[in-house]
């Protein structure tokens, strides 16, 4: 890296220094995707415990490497949570890179779902969403440490092993972090070549029928049925949904009854809520609750609640954004900005005043689908805004 570091820290690169850290990160390219190959081939579902904290025991190595002090925070039933931090060449807040290495793939998905390198994409469970996300943060601080003599300001990275499941063992870990550092990179996947400035809350509620049991040969009409009742209730649901407004229910799970010839008893819907602002938690909440029973034999319960707050694109979020816009347009790169319906740990972090911007990781398509896979050549240029982030934010 060309230039004296201690001038490098007094003043912000020209344009020939960033032209100088793209070629370098491009020459580091295949490093890089060799290292993220090795991440997706340490599977790592969430609802797998050993398997999750193989993975996170080869992360801490990994950043130990490179000058990281490692905390491991364990969890009972999910995989440990990895805490990374580094000191910096000033005694400024932290900037926090929070990310996790769970994944929404069974063990053994490699063998029908390979790890595959095809011209500029690497294919493979979990390459997107997101193993090339850590892989950034790993080669981001290694170059600024070797750009500075030590990184420009304090890092911690937090890998956390549960979010794909709700975040249960990691959440308040994460908040806590967030509350000691200036501002929040989350390394998901970009939103296509955007970085994601809002995303919406979400919310997991069910719905419990109890009607009233009888033989349907015998006594049909003695019998009230909670999977009827739950028909109706669910149509009911369907108009709760107002995509203008950015709310939407999906009941994406129901259960119910014992046998064919049982008029059922017990019926359940479990559906996944989604909401653009705060705001509108309380009215879809209120609205939930007051749901009544369309069969008067029959009774209704609902549980549940919001478990994510929408990261809103609020003027901590603005500022982050329109500072890594000015990086972008360092290299000629107008980078866009992007609001979508998916949560991530990024809404806790926003979702408690923190400066937060999402959506800084790999690029490509196909999160949690067998062709999820990242675009090669894009790595560079994700590094290098990484990196200029993490000396500016």
């Amino acid at each position: 890296m060309a230039g004296n570091p201690s001038e490098n820290q007094k003043k912000h690169p020209s344009d020939t220094e960033w032209q100088e850290r793209l070629r370098y990160f491009e020459a580091k390219q295949s490093e890089m995707v060799q290292t993220i190959r090795e991440f997706v081939e340490i599977e790592s579902p969430s609802d797998n415990k050993a398997a999750t904290d193989r993975m996170g025991t080869f992360l801490a190595e990994k950043f130990r490497r490179i000058g990281g002090t490692v905390r491991v925070h364990p969890a009972d039933w999910h995989g440990d949570n990895v805490q990374v931090s580094f000191s910096g060449n000033n005694s400024a807040k932290p900037i926090l890179l929070l990310g996790h290495f769970d994944t929404v793939y069974p063990l053994g998905t490699l063998v029908t779902m390979p790890c595959v390198l095809d011209a500029d994409r690497l294919h493979g469970p979990g390459v997107l969403d997101m193993k090339s996300g850590i892989g950034l943060m790993l080669y981001t601080i290694e170059a600024l440490r070797n750009w500075h003599t030590g990184l420009p300001r304090p890092v911690t990275v937090f890998l956390v092993s549960d979010e794909e499941v709700g975040s249960e063992s990691s959440r308040k870990i994460t908040e806590a972090l967030a509350r000691q550092s200036a501002a929040v990179l989350v390394l998901e996947p970009g939103a296509g070549l955007a970085v994601k400035t809002a995303r919406k809350g979400v919310g997991e509620y069910t719905l419990k029928v109890k009607g009233v049991a009888a033989h349907a040969g015998l006594d049909p009409g003695k019998g009230h049925s909670a999977i009827v009742e739950l028909a109706r209730q669910i149509a009911a649901l369907s108009k709760f949904n107002n995509l203008r407004q950015g709310l939407s229910v999906n009941v994406g799970l129901i259960q119910g009854g014992t046998r064919t010839n049982v008029i059922a008893e017990q019926a359940s819907a479990r559906m996944d809520v989604r909401i653009k602002n705060a705001k509108q938690a309380a009215t879809m909440d209120r609205r939930l609750r007051s749901l009544k029973p369309f069969d008067k034999y029959c009774q209704i319960e609902i549980s549940g609640g919001i478990n994510r707050w929408p990261m809103e694109r609020n003027e901590g979020v603005i500022a982050l954004y329109k500072k890594a816009r000015e990086i972008a347009a360092q290299i000629g790169w107008k980078l866009q900005e992007a609001a979508v319906g998916g949560g991530s740990d990024g809404n806790f972090t926003a979702g408690i005043g923190i400066p937060t911007l999402d959506g800084m990781g790999g690029v490509g398509e196909g999160a949690h689908a067998v062709h999820e896979h990242i675009l090669v050549s894009e790595l560079p240029r994700r590094a290098l805004l990484l990196a200029g982030m993490i000396e500016r934010a």
